[in-house]
């Protein structure tokens, strides 16, 4: 009997020690490509804010990083729109950085540059981040060089409600967005907020979007994110509209 127990226990050992191996073994191998696959998904989340969807899918893994590394350059600012030199903008990540006071934060933001051009900027693109009504949801959203008008954005969700909340991921959800403006007439920073409801028109007016049947409160949700973040980069972009304003006289 003493045998017995003796064989079970250092079966049970090496078995533990060979299973352990393999899965270290596993992650080693595995890592590198799933740290590539979750760095191609944040290049497609920005270049949607700025082309459409369908440009992106038909595009091959290795043309969406060209296509990144030929049109796109990011820096890293602070709060008061100041730039943070040494840090990588792609490797910022903003879920973690969301749970820290606003002051405390580092605010990644992408030129989109003109094609052959690398000096023309066509837009500039910031990410978002804030709370649905399940979990998590975020994006990133182009603005023109006016610094005001939206041109873009691509919205994301950790598990909104299908058919409802989830409709924020649909393109026709966020083409709404595109031409809107995000200050009044007077420089207030408004945004853009989506409306109670669905299938009202505010093509006339620069500062509400049609909302989500059933999804009133995914859709404060982004109107909440909106606001926060875009108020985090507003001396940033306030400083570049003003530079804007200073190379066009």
């Amino acid at each position: 009997m003493q045998q017995s127990n003796t064989y079970i226990i250092v079966f049970s050992v090496v078995l533990t020690i060979i299973l352990g191996l393999l899965l270290s073994g596993t992650s080693q191998v595995l890592g590198p490509l799933q740290q590539e696959a979750i760095a191609l998904d944040k290049k497609k989340q920005i270049l949607g804010a700025v082309i459409s969807a369908s440009e992106i899918e038909a595009m091959t893994p290795q043309q969406v990083n060209d296509f990144y590394a030929n049109r796109i350059s990011a820096t890293v600012v602070d709060l008061s729109g100041k730039e943070i030199s040494g840090i990588e903008a792609e490797k910022v990540e903003i879920a973690k950085d969301y749970k820290r006071p606003a002051d405390q934060r580092q605010y990644p933001v992408f030129m989109f540059h003109a094609e052959g051009n690398p000096e023309a900027v066509e837009s500039y693109i910031f990410p978002l981040y804030g709370a649905g009504l399940w979990d998590a949801i975020w994006g990133y959203i182009a603005l023109e060089t006016d610094m005001n008008t939206i041109g873009g954005i691509t919205l994301a969700h950790a598990s909104e409600t299908p058919g409802l909340g989830a409709r924020i991921t649909e393109g026709e959800v966020q083409s709404r967005y595109v031409g809107k403006k995000i200050f009044d007439e007077s420089g207030a920073l408004v945004a853009v907020q989506m409306q109670k409801g669905e299938g009202k028109d505010y093509s006339a007016d620069a500062h509400k979007v049609d909302g989500m049947s059933g999804a009133t409160i995914t859709g404060n949700g982004v109107n909440n994110m909106l606001k926060a973040y875009l108020g985090h980069y507003e001396a940033y972009i306030k400083s570049k509209s003003s530079n804007q304003a200073v190379a066009g006289l």
